[in-house]
């Protein structure tokens, strides 16, 4: 199993210590990263003050991107000829038995 470490991430200028799982504290970096840049957009739009309201607005604005390409990539998929939709369900039961060898 892997140990949690403390990784510090500053967002909107202030500092946050989070526990990470041992290999993952690059995708963490770039999520803290990617968060602080929304944030910052949002914030620098003009029209939202208080950080609570800017985080809340910005996952609301991430929620909304991911369910739009989400739904997007469930059209896509639908729209599959029979042999990409096999071929996507071959690699998905691969991930998943990768998924399940590394717990």
């Amino acid at each position: 199993m892997n140990d949690a470490l403390a990784i510090s991430v500053s967002i909107l200028d202030k500092d946050y210590k989070v526990a990470c799982p041992s290999g993952e504290q690059p995708a963490l970096l770039a999520s803290a990263e990617y968060l602080d840049g929304k944030m910052r957009e949002v914030r620098d739009g003009g029209n939202i003050i208080g950080s609570e309201r800017v985080a809340v607005i910005t996952a609301l604005n991430i929620t909304n991107d991911f369910l739009k390409s989400s739904q997007v990539e469930k059209e896509l998929g639908e729209n599959l000829p029979p042999r990409l939709k096999s071929l996507e369900s071959k690699i998905s039961k691969a991930l998943e038995q990768a998924r399940q060898l590394e717990i």
